[in-house]
Protein backbone atom coordinates (compact mmCIF):
# COMPACT_ATOMS: atom_id res chain seq x y z
CA UNK A 1 0.00 0.00 0.00
CA UNK A 2 1.39 3.68 -0.97
CA UNK A 3 2.45 6.33 0.93
CA UNK A 4 0.33 9.05 0.70
CA UNK A 5 2.26 12.90 1.63
CA UNK A 6 0.51 16.36 0.68
CA UNK A 7 3.12 19.18 0.13
CA UNK A 8 1.41 21.67 2.43
CA UNK A 9 2.10 25.09 3.40
CA UNK A 10 -0.39 27.99 3.48
CA UNK A 11 2.34 30.53 1.91
CA UNK A 12 2.44 30.82 -1.55
CA UNK A 13 6.05 31.15 -2.97
CA UNK A 14 8.06 28.81 -0.53
CA UNK A 15 9.38 25.91 -3.14
CA UNK A 16 6.12 23.99 -2.21
CA UNK A 17 5.37 22.83 -5.72
CA UNK A 18 9.37 22.50 -6.60
CA UNK A 19 9.76 20.64 -3.44
CA UNK A 20 7.14 18.09 -4.64
CA UNK A 21 7.96 17.66 -8.11
CA UNK A 22 12.16 17.28 -7.29
CA UNK A 23 11.61 14.83 -4.69
CA UNK A 24 9.43 13.01 -6.79
CA UNK A 25 11.30 12.82 -9.62
CA UNK A 26 14.24 11.73 -7.12
CA UNK A 27 11.95 9.24 -5.86
CA UNK A 28 11.41 7.64 -8.81
CA UNK A 29 14.88 7.73 -10.34
CA UNK A 30 15.44 6.05 -6.91
CA UNK A 31 13.12 2.93 -8.21
CA UNK A 32 10.10 4.05 -6.25
CA UNK A 33 6.84 4.20 -8.62
CA UNK A 34 5.31 7.39 -7.48
CA UNK A 35 2.03 9.30 -8.51
CA UNK A 36 2.15 13.25 -7.70
CA UNK A 37 -1.47 14.36 -7.30
CA UNK A 38 -1.50 18.48 -8.63
CA UNK A 39 -4.53 20.37 -6.98
CA UNK A 40 -3.59 23.28 -6.88
CA UNK A 41 -5.70 25.41 -9.59
CA UNK A 42 -2.14 27.23 -10.78
CA UNK A 43 -1.03 24.19 -11.87
CA UNK A 44 2.07 24.84 -11.56
CA UNK A 45 3.16 20.97 -10.35
CA UNK A 46 1.20 19.97 -13.94
CA UNK A 47 3.12 22.71 -15.85
CA UNK A 48 6.60 21.86 -14.26
CA UNK A 49 6.93 18.31 -15.86
CA UNK A 50 5.75 19.44 -19.13
CA UNK A 51 1.96 19.70 -19.75
CA UNK A 52 0.10 22.14 -21.22
CA UNK A 53 -3.13 22.97 -18.44
CA UNK A 54 -4.88 25.07 -21.58
CA UNK A 55 -4.70 21.75 -23.57
CA UNK A 56 -5.62 19.11 -20.88
CA UNK A 57 -8.98 17.53 -21.41
CA UNK A 58 -9.15 15.31 -18.16
CA UNK A 59 -7.26 16.17 -14.68
CA UNK A 60 -8.10 16.12 -10.92
CA UNK A 61 -11.50 18.08 -11.57
CA UNK A 62 -12.65 15.72 -12.93
CA UNK A 63 -11.94 13.04 -10.69
CA UNK A 64 -13.14 15.33 -7.63
CA UNK A 65 -16.04 16.53 -9.01
CA UNK A 66 -17.10 14.26 -11.78
CA UNK A 67 -16.75 10.85 -10.36
CA UNK A 68 -14.10 9.80 -12.87
CA UNK A 69 -11.72 7.22 -11.84
CA UNK A 70 -8.12 8.37 -11.28
CA UNK A 71 -6.40 5.90 -13.41
CA UNK A 72 -8.70 7.44 -16.61
CA UNK A 73 -7.16 10.49 -16.11
CA UNK A 74 -3.22 10.00 -14.61
CA UNK A 75 -0.45 10.65 -17.56
CA UNK A 76 3.40 9.14 -17.33
CA UNK A 77 5.81 11.68 -17.29
CA UNK A 78 9.28 12.32 -18.90
CA UNK A 79 10.29 10.28 -15.75
CA UNK A 80 10.16 6.51 -15.18
CA UNK A 81 8.00 5.59 -12.67
CA UNK A 82 6.56 9.38 -12.24
CA UNK A 83 2.65 9.47 -13.27
CA UNK A 84 0.91 12.87 -12.81
CA UNK A 85 -3.06 13.40 -11.76
CA UNK A 86 -2.63 16.95 -13.44
CA UNK A 87 -5.00 20.17 -12.61
CA UNK A 88 -6.47 22.30 -15.33
CA UNK A 89 -8.24 25.79 -15.60
CA UNK A 90 -11.27 23.76 -14.60
CA UNK A 91 -9.82 23.41 -11.10
CA UNK A 92 -10.43 26.99 -10.27
CA UNK A 93 -13.93 26.52 -9.44
CA UNK A 94 -13.84 23.21 -7.26
CA UNK A 95 -13.92 24.71 -4.45
CA UNK A 96 -16.71 25.73 -5.09
CA UNK A 97 -18.13 22.72 -6.13
CA UNK A 98 -16.85 20.72 -3.45
CA UNK A 99 -19.02 22.46 -1.15
CA UNK A 100 -22.57 20.40 -2.59
CA UNK A 101 -20.99 17.23 -2.72
CA UNK A 102 -21.76 14.72 0.23
CA UNK A 103 -18.65 13.29 2.32
CA UNK A 104 -17.06 16.67 0.82
CA UNK A 105 -13.64 16.26 3.42
CA UNK A 106 -13.36 13.00 1.97
CA UNK A 107 -13.68 12.95 -1.85
CA UNK A 108 -10.06 12.48 -2.78
CA UNK A 109 -9.53 10.07 -0.33
CA UNK A 110 -11.98 7.69 -1.85
CA UNK A 111 -10.61 8.43 -5.12
CA UNK A 112 -6.82 7.83 -4.17
CA UNK A 113 -7.91 3.75 -2.43
CA UNK A 114 -8.58 2.39 -6.18
CA UNK A 115 -4.63 3.11 -6.69
CA UNK A 116 -3.15 3.48 -4.28
CA UNK A 117 -1.71 -0.06 -4.06
CA UNK A 118 -0.33 0.93 -7.55
CA UNK A 119 2.16 3.18 -6.22
CA UNK A 120 4.98 3.35 -3.30
CA UNK A 121 4.05 6.82 -2.87
CA UNK A 122 1.41 9.26 -3.55
CA UNK A 123 2.73 13.27 -2.88
CA UNK A 124 -0.36 15.81 -3.29
CA UNK A 125 0.86 19.31 -4.14
CA UNK A 126 -1.94 21.62 -2.48
CA UNK A 127 -2.79 24.67 -3.29
CA UNK A 128 -1.30 27.28 -0.65
CA UNK A 129 -4.62 28.07 1.24
CA UNK A 130 -6.67 26.64 3.97
CA UNK A 131 -9.38 25.70 1.76
CA UNK A 132 -11.30 22.42 0.95
CA UNK A 133 -8.80 21.13 -1.61
CA UNK A 134 -5.98 21.49 0.89
CA UNK A 135 -8.56 19.53 3.83
CA UNK A 136 -9.09 17.35 0.95
CA UNK A 137 -5.36 16.11 0.85
CA UNK A 138 -4.57 15.54 4.43
CA UNK A 139 -7.76 13.65 4.92
CA UNK A 140 -6.57 11.74 2.35
CA UNK A 141 -2.93 11.55 3.52
CA UNK A 142 -0.91 9.83 6.17
CA UNK A 143 1.07 12.74 6.34
CA UNK A 144 2.25 16.07 5.26
CA UNK A 145 5.59 17.60 4.09
CA UNK A 146 5.89 21.24 5.23
CA UNK A 147 8.46 23.43 2.42
CA UNK A 148 9.33 26.88 4.67
CA UNK A 149 11.54 29.79 3.70
CA UNK A 150 14.12 30.77 5.68
CA UNK A 151 12.25 34.46 6.54
CA UNK A 152 10.55 36.46 8.99
CA UNK A 153 7.20 35.74 7.52
CA UNK A 154 7.60 32.07 7.03
CA UNK A 155 6.99 32.20 10.94
CA UNK A 156 4.01 33.76 11.07
CA UNK A 157 1.79 31.25 9.91
CA UNK A 158 3.26 28.24 11.26
CA UNK A 159 0.83 28.28 13.93
CA UNK A 160 -2.17 28.76 12.52
CA UNK A 161 -1.39 26.27 9.70
CA UNK A 162 -0.69 23.52 12.71
CA UNK A 163 -3.84 24.36 14.48
CA UNK A 164 -5.67 23.61 11.15
CA UNK A 165 -3.58 20.39 10.67
CA UNK A 166 -4.87 19.69 14.68
CA UNK A 167 -8.28 20.12 13.62
CA UNK A 168 -8.49 17.83 10.53
CA UNK A 169 -6.70 15.39 13.06
CA UNK A 170 -8.82 15.75 15.47
CA UNK A 171 -12.84 15.54 13.54
CA UNK A 172 -11.47 13.55 9.98
CA UNK A 173 -8.05 11.80 10.48
CA UNK A 174 -6.50 11.04 13.48
CA UNK A 175 -3.51 9.64 11.54
CA UNK A 176 -2.10 12.89 9.85
CA UNK A 177 1.14 13.35 11.12
CA UNK A 178 4.45 15.55 10.16
CA UNK A 179 6.54 13.82 7.97
CA UNK A 180 8.94 16.98 8.01
CA UNK A 181 9.88 20.16 7.51
CA UNK A 182 12.59 20.98 4.82
CA UNK A 183 14.00 24.77 4.35
CA UNK A 184 14.13 26.06 0.68
CA UNK A 185 15.56 28.65 -0.86
CA UNK A 186 18.44 29.53 1.57
CA UNK A 187 20.10 32.02 1.52
CA UNK A 188 23.37 31.03 3.49
CA UNK A 189 25.11 34.49 3.36
CA UNK A 190 22.31 36.57 4.87
CA UNK A 191 22.13 36.52 9.16
CA UNK A 192 18.44 36.45 9.14
CA UNK A 193 18.52 33.31 7.21
CA UNK A 194 20.98 31.68 10.02
CA UNK A 195 18.63 32.97 12.64
CA UNK A 196 15.05 31.80 11.31
CA UNK A 197 16.65 28.49 10.76
CA UNK A 198 17.30 28.08 14.15
CA UNK A 199 13.72 29.28 15.20
CA UNK A 200 12.29 26.46 12.71
CA UNK A 201 14.88 24.00 14.00
CA UNK A 202 13.42 24.79 17.62
CA UNK A 203 9.88 24.76 16.49
CA UNK A 204 9.91 21.49 14.91
CA UNK A 205 12.88 19.74 16.15
CA UNK A 206 13.83 16.39 15.06
CA UNK A 207 10.82 16.74 12.20
CA UNK A 208 13.19 19.59 10.44
CA UNK A 209 15.59 17.59 7.49
CA UNK A 210 19.09 18.10 7.73
CA UNK A 211 19.34 18.78 4.41
CA UNK A 212 18.70 22.40 3.24
CA UNK A 213 17.63 23.53 -0.60
CA UNK A 214 19.75 26.51 -1.36
CA UNK A 215 18.46 29.44 -3.37
CA UNK A 216 19.38 28.45 -7.11
CA UNK A 217 19.31 29.61 -10.69
CA UNK A 218 18.96 26.25 -11.95
CA UNK A 219 15.92 25.04 -9.85
CA UNK A 220 14.09 28.32 -11.13
CA UNK A 221 14.74 27.64 -14.40
CA UNK A 222 13.92 24.38 -14.79
CA UNK A 223 10.10 24.78 -14.69
CA UNK A 224 10.15 26.64 -17.57
CA UNK A 225 11.79 23.95 -19.34
CA UNK A 226 8.93 21.88 -18.25
CA UNK A 227 11.18 19.43 -16.24
CA UNK A 228 12.37 18.27 -13.06
CA UNK A 229 16.37 19.72 -12.06
CA UNK A 230 17.52 15.88 -12.72
CA UNK A 231 16.52 16.23 -16.16
CA UNK A 232 17.71 19.76 -16.39
CA UNK A 233 20.75 19.98 -14.65
CA UNK A 234 21.52 17.16 -12.44
CA UNK A 235 24.95 18.54 -11.43
CA UNK A 236 23.87 21.97 -10.00
CA UNK A 237 23.71 22.62 -6.34
CA UNK A 238 19.80 22.93 -6.21
CA UNK A 239 19.75 18.83 -7.75
CA UNK A 240 22.40 17.99 -5.50
CA UNK A 241 20.38 19.41 -2.89
CA UNK A 242 17.21 17.96 -3.82
CA UNK A 243 18.65 14.32 -4.21
CA UNK A 244 20.28 14.29 -0.91
CA UNK A 245 16.61 15.68 0.54
CA UNK A 246 15.03 12.66 -1.01
CA UNK A 247 17.44 10.35 0.39
CA UNK A 248 17.17 11.42 3.73
CA UNK A 249 13.76 11.19 3.64
CA UNK A 250 13.51 7.97 2.29
CA UNK A 251 16.19 6.94 4.98
CA UNK A 252 13.82 7.47 7.59
CA UNK A 253 10.62 5.46 5.87
CA UNK A 254 9.60 2.13 7.74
Amino acid sequence: MGKIISFTNKKGGVGKTTTAINMAAYCADFGKKVLLVDIDSQGNATTGLGFSKSALKKSVYNVLIEDEKIAANVLPTQIKLLDILPANVDLTGAEVDLVYKPSREKILKQALASVRDDYDYIFIDCPPSLGLLTVNAWVASDSVIIPMQSEYYALEGVSQLMNTIAMVRQHLNPGLTIEGVVITMYDGRALISKQITAEIKKFFKSKLYEIIVPRNIRLAEAPSHGVPILLHDPKCVGARAYKALTEEFLSKQK
